[in-house]
């Protein structure tokens, strides 16, 4: 299956942007040629298909869609890295392409050259930049047993390609061409090329770049190792308004050296100059100015002030100047609008918006300058910071060093601290590029896993639901050792499926929420450990297991109760983890279908001690009573265990809700009451419904603003009154119905909102 790519088709010279397919009507005096019957028609306007943050897997007969230009007429076509094949230029050969950049495309041969020679009658632009194999093709393709043996691929280089008859070509990007491309007999047949791109190509004589000076406006010669004779024919070139001689410091050692001198010929050669690039050079000599002067005065672009000598010849400030990783970056008086550098945020934000596209080895290492600024300053351009790392990351997603630092950054770009700065669009494509980056890469996982803790959940999360829980999910396998990515994976697991719709839950539960948290549970049983994985995984499956039946049912068929027998003696004194297994238990109890499981002599016994337990105040007291509440209420016919009996269960429960404070503050969400009404119309469980009846007032009572409304909009109120007229009720039961009654009317009467039937 070929990798998900970005994928970019677009048409008309004349449309300025790039956005969502307009739709219109084709009108006759247009001069299309009508569509063949039954193919689909796309306005010749504009088509466009953008995959940029998606994942989108073309079959193999996409580009076939595009084929025939009377009903899929395209002008641009953008295609990043292994998504497009040889087959695939060549289902578009019919084309009259005017704008093809093909990106890192490695996938495509020398027989992508000749469908090239389909479009050289229109096209304008053309990019090959990192199409390291489109000069390879296969040497007797069938027939070379004996070589394959020595070389699998049985590739040879092309040498006889040229650019004959491409005479409308004014663009081209040959960075990162395989090394023995004969460059100079490849692009001699070209006359007016106005912009030229020769990333990392080395050449010994650059000569051949004379026969542009007259049009030549743009030079890129990144990583080229350059000599004194490339800087007498630069110098040539007198129509350049940008020249890049630009170099990564790290990728390898380069003899030549900038000089105060060369820097002076480029400003008295190059009077048209409006962007220079010299980035990584070494300055061999000292090309500042004191620093007495340097001090002197405010900061300024004029080139009068410069603090670049040579750039004191000026007529006017340059446009872009880049510095990155030079010592120049850090003088006070750079006479240009936009500086690329490590000084201070403006040149470390300029350096990213500049290198993105071609450069990720050096745009890594300024969004890791990026990184420290957020980290340890405040980000003064934090939309412009979040915009940038956002696209770095969309560019380059399979780049593992800009996916480790831009997710880095993007985790202290997106903290509360800046949170208000950030519209929910801009929110939304940061969650999407930390998925991109998590599915890629194990090693960014956790950094994406602490950036999503940066958002409220799961509110901000929803529209990528499935998505980020199946990759938590993959995240918690047992069998990995990373303790602090577990940690964070079960939080956020947790609070994903912590206050959204049963739903969604259910689907969870179907993609394996539940094993996965009872296999963890599992593996820290078999450490002896319980730490916060161990707890938030059972708060992960109390919160699941809400109101949700089929992943109840799915607790119970994987062991689930043998795990809590085994956590109850393994740590008798965790009271958070007691707290949260019968949380849980509860709600399997609210069951009908699945009480009957829970009715063994073991569990009833369980249940029954934990009334007297005094862990995290009434919780799991509480809890246990609720769990045995609900199998009370089934009656004693369902009551099929010998010991212990019911009525010394009922007593237990009884002698449990009479010691506690009718005060006492929760540490328990309820979204429903309706669990707990059900059992307050009936007679055949007295201790239930006094349970019931006090788990309301409780509630009522100490949070009223947040219950009350709750309790009316379930009907809890009319529920209470007739419960109270009930012959079967006890007295305190009534008594505290009441009570209850009455708290809620009068806090009704507070907010000046009493319905007259109460």
């Amino acid at each position: 299956m070929r990798r998900r790519q970005r994928l970019l088709l677009g048409c008309s010279e004349k449309e300025g942007f790039r956005g969502q397919s307009r739709a219109g009507t084709r009108k006759e005096d247009e001069g299309h040629c009508a569509p063949p019957p039954n193919q689909a028609f796309f306005p010749p306007r504009y088509v466009e298909l953008v995959n940029a943050a998606c994942n989108f897997e073309p079959h193999d007969s996409f580009f076939s869609l595009f084929s025939d230009p009377r009903s899929t007429r395209l002008t641009r076509i953008h295609l990043r890295e292994d998504l497009v094949q040889d087959q695939d230029l060549e289902a578009i050969r019919k084309q009259d392409l005017v704008e093809l950049y093909l990106t890192n495309c490695e996938k495509l041969s020398a027989k992508s050259l000749q469908t090239l020679r389909s479009f050289s009658h229109t096209l304008v632009s053309l990019s090959l930049f990192g199409c390291a194999n489109i000069f390879y093709e296969e040497e007797n393709p069938g027939g070379c047993e004996d070589e394959c043996l020595v070389n699998p691929t049985c590739q040879v280089l092309v040498k006889d390609f040229t650019f004959e008859g491409f005479s409308r070509l004014r663009f081209l990007n040959l960075g990162r061409m395989i090394d023995g491309v004969p460059v100079e007999s490849l692009l001699r047949p070209l006359n007016s090329l106005a912009t030229l791109d020769l990333s990392g190509i080395q050449t010994s004589d650059a000569a051949f770049l004379t026969q542009w000076k007259d049009s030549l406006v743009s030079l890129v010669l990144y990583n080229m190792d350059l000599s004194d004779d490339h800087i007498r024919v630069i110098v040539q070139l007198h129509k350049l308004r940008h020249l890049d001689i630009s170099r990564d410091r790290l990728s390898s050692y380069y003899k030549f050296k900038l000089t105060r001198k060369v820097l002076s010929l480029f400003v008295q050669k190059l009077g048209n100059l409006m962007s220079l690039d010299i980035s990584g050079h070494m300055i061999l000599e000292n090309c500042s100015i004191s620093k007495m002067d340097e001090e002197a005065g405010q900061t300024s672009i004029e080139p009068s002030k410069s603090s670049i000598m040579p750039f004191r010849a000026l007529k006017r400030p340059l446009q872009f100047l880049g510095l990155f990783e030079t010592s120049l970056c850090r003088l006070t008086h750079i006479p240009a609008y936009k500086v690329s550098g490590d000084k201070n945020e403006e040149q470390v934000l300029n350096a990213i918006e500049a290198y993105t596209e071609h450069r990720p080895e050096i745009t890594s290492r300024a969004i890791n300058l990026l990184f420290d600024i957020a980290r340890i300053e405040r980000c003064s351009q934090l939309l412009r910071a979040l915009k940038l790392v956002i696209t770095a990351l969309k560019c380059h997603k399979y780049d593992k060093n800009i996916q480790v630092t831009g997710s880095a950054a993007l985790f202290y770009l997106t903290n509360s601290e800046y949170r208000s700065e950030q519209s929910v669009k801009l929110r939304r494509q940061v969650i999407q590029v930390v998925l991109n980056g998590m599915e890629s890469y194990q090693e960014v996982q956790r950094n994406c896993c602490l950036t999503l803790c940066n958002f409220s959940i799961p509110e901000e999360l929803e529209f990528q639901y499935r998505r980020v829980n199946e990759l938590l999910l993959s995240i918690l396998n047992p069998t990995r050792q990373d303790e602090s990515i577990q940690r964070i994976a079960v939080h956020l697991c947790n609070a994903l499926v912590c206050q959204v719709d049963n739903d969604h839950k259910e689907a969870v539960g179907k993609m394996g929420f539940v094993v996965t948290m009872l296999k963890l549970i599992q593996k820290k049983l078999l450490d002896k450990i319980c730490d916060q994985v161990m707890e938030f995984s059972w708060s992960a499956l109390w919160n699941i297991t809400d109101e949700t039946p089929d992943n109840c049912e799915m607790f119970l068929n994987f062991n689930g109760m043998k795990l809590f027998l085994d956590c109850l003696k393994e740590f008798p004194e965790k009271q958070e983890l007691h707290r949260n297994m019968l949380g849980l238990l509860g709600n399997v109890a609210e069951v009908k279908e699945l009480r009957p499981q829970l009715m063994t002599s073991q569990f009833i016994s369980v249940f029954s001690n934990l009334l007297e337990s005094k862990a995290d105040g009434i919780e799991v007291s509480y809890n246990a009573c609720g769990v045995l509440s609900h199998i009370m209420f089934d009656g004693p016919e369902a009551w099929g265990i010998c010991e212990p009996q019911r009525e010394e269960v009922e007593e237990r429960m009884w002698a449990a809700i009479q010691s506690w404070d009718i005060n006492s503050r929760r540490n328990i969400n309820y979204r429903s009451f309706e669990p707990i009404l059900r059992l307050l119309p009936q007679g055949i469980s007295p201790v239930s419904q006094h349970w019931a009846t006090w788990a309301l007032y409780n509630l009522v009572s100490v949070y009223p603003d947040k219950y009350c409304p709750l309790l009316i909009k379930e009907g809890g109120m009319p529920l209470l009154r007739d419960m109270i007229k009930m012959a079967t009720a006890r007295q305190e039961t009534k008594e505290m119905a009441r009570d209850a009654r009455r708290f809620e009317k009068h806090w009704l009467r507070l907010t000046r909102n009493l319905p007259q039937a109460l």
